[in-house]
């Protein structure tokens, strides 16, 4: 089974167009990461991260360290299929978008009927809790007593 993290967008009140991120290792991102990042419109990533691929195998090269070079970019790779779902929901969040909650599913259809059907038994139960903690405007006032220490007792000069 794999875990999505449900976003939905800012200003959302009917039925919102969310989006479904799978958490995991990202295949496609570890083995074309610029691509990967560009094709879900991470653009500062997918620039930092051809850059920083073609500084790797510029210096591998000048510094002639061959295969070591290579798997110097093969760290970048690595980074965004480790870290390519949280990349996205990051900027996800930076555009406005809040997170919903997880849902665990075998297939992205699945998780978009759960989603579907856990929104809806939400919607049904919007009873406010009651509060555990009483409310701080509701208590009393500290009462200002003998202290000892050199402390400042309000109200005495």
């Amino acid at each position: 089974m794999a875990i999505y993290v449900v976003m939905e967008p800012p200003g959302s009140s009917e039925k919102p167009d969310t989006a479904f991120v799978r958490d995991g290792f990202s295949w496609l991102g570890f083995l074309v990461p610029p691509l990967w990042l560009l094709w879900h419109r991470l653009w500062i990533e997918a620039a930092l991260a051809f850059v920083v691929m073609a500084v790797l195998s510029m210096l591998a090269e000048k510094l002639g360290l061959g295969l070591a070079g290579s798997l110097l970019s093969l760290l970048v790779s690595l980074y965004v299929g480790l870290e390519g779902a949280a990349l996205r929901i990051g900027a996800l969040r930076r555009r406005g978008w809040h997170e919903w909650g997880v849902v665990e599913a075998d297939r992205l259809d699945d998780a978009d009927t759960r989603y579907a059907l856990e929104a809806d038994a939400r919607a049904d139960e919007q009873a406010p809790m009651p509060r555990i903690v009483p409310d701080a405007a509701l208590a009393r006032p500290a009462q200002m007593g003998m202290t000892l220490g050199l402390t400042h007792i309000p109200g005495k000069p």
